[in-house]
């Protein structure tokens, strides 16, 4: 039985003189069905994500619940489940301490900036620890140029509560001498793509950077009251705790998805950020209103931060590794 052609019928077994012309003509009209085949589905398929891309624009909330009562997420996620985080370390090289965090698309850099100054009058054995989440207008299209917005804001203080809370640095250890000298860091936190979820990145890129700090050994001259700056001998910050931020958003008053989007953000009825350290003790709790949370649901979102500690402190631990000198 002769083979047949891509779109022709099989039914016709007589056979034909083949010429290099029909042969030819043959090839063109079989593409042509070909092409319209394709363009058929391509425009069914079209149709398809048009329809869900105009439901998803004009009922975003039922768009989204179509998703949860399958317990996943548009993006491919289940519920419980968090986007791909990287970390790099040492990104700036002009910082004594850098880090750039990637958690899905939200991307941020946290450089740390050493200087010397006096301690405060109130503590003179201690040093300084300055937080400050930028979040610029080339980030996303949700904030605007000009002075720190209230998300921007509202981070910076998170990171500054983070940071006391935990005791992820004794600021006694920055102190240099007494009453005369101690270290000031400026950690700035910058946001590079914003798609939800800051406070666990900015969180990450902190603790890390932290860890990637050099600072050069400094004394006191008795007589003379200078300070000595030796570039050449360098050492790391003493890191006391390692706190790890995870945020829940919650739909419908009950629902808990770990790792929200900014468009999740946005659909949310409320958030929670659970901040645990590496004994699996809670550093803090940060609800910034909507929905209440039942005693149950807040201990499962305890029990899953401290499962996702793990996690990251042993991604950190290995980006750490893979630098140190063999």
């Amino acid at each position: 039985m002769q083979k047949a052609s891509p779109g022709y019928s099989t039914r016709n077994t007589k056979r034909v003189k083949s010429t290099p012309f029909l042969a030819l003509l043959q090839d063109v009209t079989a593409t042509r069905l070909a092409k319209t085949h394709k363009n058929v589905q391509s425009e069914a398929a079209a149709s398809r994500c048009g329809n869900n891309v105009l439901r998803k624009t004009v009922e975003p909330l039922e768009y989204y619940r179509r998703f949860l009562k399958e317990n996943c997420r548009p993006d491919g996620r289940e519920l419980g489940e968090f986007r791909a985080t990287t970390v790099n370390i040492g990104s700036i090289t002009t910082a004594d301490g850098s880090a750039l965090v990637k958690l899905g698309n939200t991307t941020v850099i946290c450089g740390v900036k050493a200087e010397l100054a006096a301690p405060p009058v109130d503590s003179p054995n201690k040093g300084y620890i300055v937080p400050n989440v930028e979040l610029p207008s080339l980030c996303s299209t949700r904030f605007r140029p000009g002075p720190p917005g209230e998300e921007a804001q509202a981070a910076s203080q998170f990171i500054a509560d983070v940071i006391e809370n935990s005791q992820i640095i004794e600021k006694e250890d920055l102190c240099i001498a007494n009453g005369k000298l101690a270290w000031v860091l400026y950690c700035d936190i910058i946001c590079l793509d914003y798609d939800g979820n800051i406070l666990d990145a900015s969180t990450f890129a902190l603790l890390t950077a932290l860890k990637n700090v050099q600072l050069p050994a400094v004394t006191v001259n008795e007589e003379t009251g200078l300070s000595e700056v030796n570039l050449k001998q360098k050492n790391p910050l003493i890191i006391r705790k390692h706190p790890v931020a995870t945020s829940f958003a919650i739909f419908d008053d009950t629902l808990l998805i770990v790792d929200p989007t900014a468009e999740e953000e946005d659909l949310a009825t409320g958030t929670v950020t659970i901040v645990t350290d590496e004994e699996g003790r809670l550093c803090s709790v940060h609800k910034p209103g909507g929905s209440p949370l039942t005693g149950a649901k807040l201990q499962d979102c305890i029990t899953r931060a401290v499962t996702r500690h793990k996690e990251v402190k042993k991604l950190i631990d290995k980006v750490i590794k893979s630098i140190q000198p063999k």
